[in-house]
């Protein structure tokens, strides 16, 4: 409700003229006015100078106990302030805060990318996707899902997408997916899968040919965000993560390396680093794995699955039978993180569901914050070379 302003005169109202006539108490000039009586002046006199005498005394009095200085100014007192600080947002896919600039919000991408022993030392971006899956493909080679949140790369050699990739990706909650072809059965799939395809034949022009071989394709993750639909969002964690301090399982045991046989031997091996972390250098094939500028295949963690492998129905280019990791389900895992090699299980009831990871016990593993490779390794095929524990003295 509006105010009401406070009542005022009208001012078309009449003000009563004053009466000529009425009578003033203005004094009559012609009315005597008596003489003063000589003592009353006496007694005002002496009066007056008792009270000069008293106004006197209180200003020295003041004067004395003011010292004759100026008041000091008092200071106002400081605001007080409250500091508040604000937990940084952490990637779901590693457990770390995003670097500046990123939007938390972006989807994931996937990106296929030759892991072949041509492919070695020549690969774009593998150091920097959140997470790579590692899956068997024909003649006992493997090819890379390397997956994209938190980072930006140039990425590549980009190739082609087999069937495992549908299941594979469906937990990553419609992520662009980048890869150089398929063939028709798995291209079907793909088409009715939840995912974007930003592949080569979708989007030519995201992609650079740098030669004539199978290994030409090459992209920017930038290029591949800018086609992104607005209704893109980012994906929930595939994994869990310590918190600071967090100790690994009870079961955690050393290892000097582990094995993983596609066909292609996959080694891990410790790597203590200069601020005491312990990563995990790759092998593949007997050669250290290292990206195209040298830099060496590293992660925080490695988490292996031992997964069945069926026969797609489908056939790669070369006529070779496609294998298809069965990532639903459930199976034996070992997890590499914090220099501990952890013996578990792993589950994964549908599609959609991330990769819950138990040791043992039945404990939950929980992963170092950083990268993740995960190798799809048929079962039965890992070997780890656990160091036995010290016998008490």
């Amino acid at each position: 409700m509006a105010d009401v302003p406070p009542e005022q005169g009208d001012p078309t109202e009449a003000v009563p003229a004053a009466d000529p006539t009425e009578a003033t108490d203005a004094a009559d000039p012609t009315e005597a006015v008596p003489a003063a009586d000589s003592s009353s002046r006496r007694t005002w006199l002496i009066g007056g100078g008792a009270v000069v005498a008293v106004v006197a005394l209180v200003a020295a009095a003041l004067v004395l106990t003011s010292g004759g200085d100026e008041e000091e100014p008092v200071a106002a007192p400081k605001p007080s302030t409250t500091t508040t600080t604000v937990a940084p947002i952490l990637a779901p896919l590693t457990g770390l805060p995003y670097p500046s600039g990123v939007d938390p919000t972006r989807p994931a991408t996937v990106v296929k990318i030759d892991d072949s022993p041509a492919a070695l030392g020549k690969q774009s971006g593998i150091n920097a996707a959140d997470v790579v899956l590692v899956e068997q493909v024909e003649g006992g080679y493997v090819r890379l899902a390397a997956v994209f949140q938190s980072q930006d790369a140039t990425v590549g050699p980009v190739r082609s997408a087999r069937s495992t990739d549908v299941d594979l990706t469906a937990n990553l909650n419609g992520p662009l997916f980048s890869y150089s072809g398929a063939n028709g059965g798995v291209l079907a799939q793909l088409r009715s899968a939840n995912l974007v395809d930003v592949g080569v034949s979708a989007q030519p022009q995201l992609y650079e040919s740098r030669n004539n071989t199978v290994l030409r394709f090459f992209t920017t993750t930038a290029q591949l965000y800018s086609v992104a639909p607005a209704e893109s969002s980012a994906p929930a964690a595939l994994f869990t993560y310590r918190a600071t301090g967090q100790p690994v399982s009870s079961t955690a045991q050393s290892l000097t390396s582990v094995t993983v046989d596609y066909g292609t031997k996959v080694t891990y091996e410790p790597r203590v680093n200069a601020d005491l972390s312990v990563t995990w250098d790759r092998a593949q094939g007997g050669v250290a794995h290292v990206d195209d500028q040298g830099v060496r295949v590293s992660p925080e963690n490695v988490v292996i699955l031992g997964v069945q492998y069926v026969d797609s129905g489908f056939v790669d280019a070369s006529g070779g039978r496609s294998p298809e990791a069965q990532t639903i389900g459930s199976g034996e895992a070992w997890v590499l993180t914090a220099g501990k090699l952890v013996h578990g299980t792993w589950s994964r009831p549908t599609p959609e569901a991330p990769y819950a990871l138990t040791d043992d016990l039945g404990a939950p593993i929980a992963l170092t914050p950083g990268r993740t490779w995960t190798e799809l390794a048929p079962a039965g095929r890992v070997t780890p070379s656990v160091v036995a524990p010290t016998p008490p003295s």
